[in-house]
C-alpha cells in the first residue's frame, strides 16, 4: 500500500497500513511532514509519479483533502490500482458516478473510508437490527457533535455527517424519498457549523441527523428505535457500554397508546480499532477479488445523500430523492403516495397532490397543480399555469394550453363545502385545449377535438370538433393530426396534411383510414 496525504488522519492510516505490515510508500506534498512520517514507519516519502509508476504497489489510499479525492482516485485507478478513499468519495455526483464506473470497468477495488460502518459496536446493532431483536424499525437518529475543530474548507455536514449516513443507509437501506436540511452559519457565510438533515425512506422509516462543531461536549450516538425495542451506539462510553439494548415498546388499550418500559442492559462488544479492521478489510477485499462493503456505490448513495441535503439547506426546500424514472424539478412537490410514469418531466414549482396518477412521457409545465385523485394519461401536455382539480379525467395524448381552466362544481361558493358535489370531466384521447379556455365540468371532450383559445365550454363537444366562442359552439372539424378538415356537410374528406379519411355516421365524424385507432 502507498498512502497519500500524511495530515492529521493520513497518520492513522499509515499507522495501521504498517502495523498490518503493508505499507510500501508514503506521498504528501509538504517535503517536511513527509519526511517525519517516513523515518518514523521506516518507508520511503516518493513523488505520486513514482507511486503510480511502481508495479509493486498494489493499492493505494488517498487522504489527501477533500477537493482533490475524486482526481487522486482517478489518476490511482487508471494506473491499475486498487483505491482506498477517505470520504466523502468525491465533492459532487457526477464525479463519483465517473468513479464507479472506471473501477468496474478496469476490474479495480474502489473503496470509500465509511470507519463506523467497520465498528464493532455497530456490526452487532445492525445485525441485531436484521435479525428482529427490535422489529420493525421506525425512526433512526443520530447525534455527531463536538467542540472543534473548525474547518474553513467544508461545513460541517460534509465533514461529520457521511458516517452518520452511511450508518443510516445500512441499517435501513440507500431508498432515500426526501432530504430535508437545515444549517446555520455563525463564523463562515458560506459554511454551516450546525446542521439538522431529515431523511424519510420509500419504506416507511424515517431518520435524522444532527451535527455540530459548538457543542460544549463531545457526542457520537447513534439510536434506533423500533416497534418491539430501542438500541443505542454510543462511542464515548467504555467497551462494556457503547451498545445497549431498551426493550421499550407501545401498546394499545383501546385505540390509546400506552409506554411500557423494559429494563436497559448492555450488549457485550469485543473491542478493536475500528480503523484496523477497516484496512484490514481493504487488504482482504483485494486479495479475495471480492466486493468493499463500503464500496464505490455506497459511496455514491452517501454522496447523493450528501448533495441533496446540501442542496435542500440552500434552497431551504425539501429535495425528492427516491429513484424515479421520471424527472422532477427541485422546486416541484410530490406528495406520497402519487404514480408517475418513465419518462414524465414536471417543471418548476408545480405540485402533485396524493393518489393521483400521472402516465409516461408527460410534460407538466411550470406551476400546475394537479390532483388528489386525479388520472392523466400517457404523452400529455400541461402547459404553465393550469390546475387539474379532482373529477376531471386526461386520457392519452391530451395537450392543456397555458392557463386554461378546469373546474370541478357548477355553482361554487367559497362558504360552502361543495366536495361531495364535484362533476366529472373527461377529456378524451388526443383532444387539444387552448389558453385561456375554461370547461366547465360534467361534460365530456371528444376524441382529437379541438377547443379554440379563451373558449367556455358548457356542453359535450363531439369527436374532431373545433369549437371556439362563449358559450363554446362548433365552427369546424381537425384531423388527428390536428389540421383543419373542409368546411360542409360532406360525406367523406381527406385530409390535406396525413392522408387520413372522415365521414359522418349517424352524425358523428370518423376516420375511415387512419394510421392508428
Amino acid at each position: 500500500m502507498a498512502v497519500l496525504g500524511c495530515g492529521n488522519w493520513g497518520q492513522n492510516l499509515v499507522r495501521n497500513y504498517s502495523q498490518l505490515g503493508a505499507l510500501a510508500a508514503v506521498h504528501d506534498p509538504d517535503a517536511i511532514v513527509a519526511g517525519a512520517i517516513s523515518a518514523q514507519f521506516h518507508v520511503p516519502a516518493v513523488t505520486l509519479e513514482d507511486i503510480l509508476a511502481d508495479a509493486s504497489i498494489d493499492g493505494i489510499v488517498v487522504a489527501a483533502p477533500a477537493e482533490r479525492h475524486a482526481a487522486l482516485a482517478d489518476r490511482s485507478l487508471r494506473a491499475g490500482k486498487h483505491v482506498f478513499v477517505e470520504k466523502p468519495l468525491a465533492l459532487n455526483v457526477p464525479q463519483a458516478e465517473d468513479l464507479c464506473r472506471l473501477a468496474a470497468e478496469l476490474g479495480r477495488v474502489l473503496m470509500v473510508g465509511h470507519l463506523l460502518q467497520y465498528h464493532p459496536a455497530f456490526q452487532k446493532l445492525l445485525a441485531l437490527c436484521r435479525n428482529g431483536t427490535i422489529g420493525r424499525l421506525q425512526y433512526v437518529y443520530s447525534n455527531r457533535l463536538n467542540f472543534g475543530r473548525i474547518r474553513t474548507e467544508e461545513n460541517i455536514l460534509w465533514s461529520f455527517a457521511p458516517h452518520d449516513i452511511s450508518m443510516i443507509l445500512a441499517l435501513l437501506g440507500d431508498q432515500v424519498e426526501t432530504v430535508t436540511a437545515i444549517g446555520h452559519n455563525h463564523f463562515h457565510r458560506n459554511l454551516a457549523d450546525v446542521t439538522t438533515t431529515h431523511l424519510t425512506f420509500s419504506s416507511g422509516p424515517a431518520a435524522h441527523i444532527h451535527v455540530s462543531w459548538l457543542h460544549p461536549f463531545k457526542e457520537q450516538r447513534l439510536v434506533v428505535i423500533g416497534d418491539a425495542g430501542m438500541l443505542v451506539f454510543d462511542d464515548q462510553q467504555d467497551w462494556e457500554q457503547k451498545l445497549k439494548i431498551y426493550p421499550h415498546r407501545v401498546t394499545l388499550k383501546d385505540g390509546i397508546p400506552y409506554p411500557k418500559k423494559g429494563d436497559v442492559r448492555a450488549i457485550p462488544v469485543d473491542a478493536a480499532e475500528p480503523l484496523a479492521l477497516e484496512c484490514q478489510h481493504f487488504l482482504d477485499t483485494i486479495s479475495a477479488g471480492g466486493v468493499a462493503l463500503t464500496d464505490g456505490a455506497e459511496g455514491l448513495a452517501v454522496l447523493r445523500v450528501l448533495d441533496a441535503a446540501q442542496r435542500a439547506m440552500e434552497t431551504r426546500r425539501p429535495v425528492v430523492m427516491a429513484a424515479t424514472p421520471y424527472f422532477a424539478h427541485e422546486t416541484a412537490e410530490i406528495d406520497a403516495p402519487a404514480e408517475i410514469g418513465e419518462g414524465t418531466r414536471i417543471w418548476h414549482f408545480s405540485h402533485v397532490l396524493k393518489n393521483s396518477v400521472i402516465g409516461q412521457n408527460c410534460n407538466i409545465g411550470q406551476n400546475v397543480v394537479i390532483g388528489p385523485d386525479v388520472r392523466i394519461g400517457n404523452r400529455c401536455k400541461i402547459q404553465n399555469n393550469v390546475s387539474v382539480y379532482p373529477g376531471v379525467t386526461l386520457e392519452d395524448g391530451v395537450f392543456c394550453g397555458p392557463s386554461m381552466v378546469f373546474t370541478n362544481v357548477h355553482n361554487p361558493r367559497a362558504e360552502i363545502e361543495r366536495k361531495s358535489e364535484y362533476r366529472p370531466t373527461l377529456v378524451k384521447r388526443g383532444a387539444t385545449i387552448g389558453a385561456n379556455a375554461t370547461v366547465v365540468c360534467g361534460h365530456e371532450i371528444g376524441r382529437y377535438a379541438f377547443v379554440g383559445a379563451g373558449a367556455v365550454v358548457t356542453h359535450d363537444v363531439p369527436d374532431h370538433a373545433v369549437v371556439a366562442g362563449n358559450p363554446a359552439r362548433v365552427i369546424g372539424h381537425v384531423c388527428a393530426c390536428g389540421v383543419r378538415l373542409p368546411d360542409g356537410d360532406w360525406a367523406d374528406a381527406v385530409c390535406s396534411a396525413c392522408g387520413d379519411g372522415y365521414a359522418r355516421r349517424d352524425g358523428v365524424l370518423v376516420r375511415t383510414s387512419a394510421k392508428e385507432a
